[in-house]
């Protein structure tokens, strides 16, 4: 780490602690050269998914744009969006694939969503597929219920 009064390289970690947040270490070095005392943080290098989009260009994996597509499905239902889009990315940080499509990406949400409530998983999957009509939602309300 190098000091910021003389920019020698060598210091030595005097403090070290977790920051309010929990996301950070925070630690306080002195300088070995000119004793100046200073703070740095450490942070853990995640890996950025990107997401294939289906015209096939690439964007970076956004939390928030997935929530707001959530958000909509669950709006006015007993399922926390926030939840739902956070157990999403976690498995997605997991995988530790740096590629998905938003195909698997909206797979992977109407898994969860399917498992948490039905009608937020529908309105989900009607954007998601694209469905073109009522025959598709009554189809896939079918298929959810387990009709044959």
């Amino acid at each position: 780490m190098k000091c910021p009064m003389c920019g020698h390289t060598e210091s030595r970690v005097v403090d070290s602690r977790p920051s309010n947040d929990m996301s950070s270490i925070r630690r306080r070095r002195e300088c070995l050269m000119c004793r100046h005392r200073f703070t740095t943080y450490e942070v853990i290098d995640t890996i950025h998914p990107v997401v294939i989009k289906r015209d096939g260009s690439k964007e970076l994996f956004d939390k928030n744009k997935l929530l707001i597509g959530i958000i909509k499905a669950c709006e006015k239902r007993p399922v926390s969006a926030e939840a739902i889009a956070n157990d999403v990315e976690s498995a997605l940080h997991a995988s530790l694939n740096q590629e998905i499509t938003s195909a698997e990406l909206g797979e992977m949400v109407m898994d969860r969503l399917k498992r948490a409530d039905p009608v937020a998983y529908v309105r989900f999957a009607s954007v998601h597929r694209e469905f073109k009509d009522v025959d598709t939602f009554i189809e896939e309300i079918r298929k959810l219920r387990g009709d044959k």
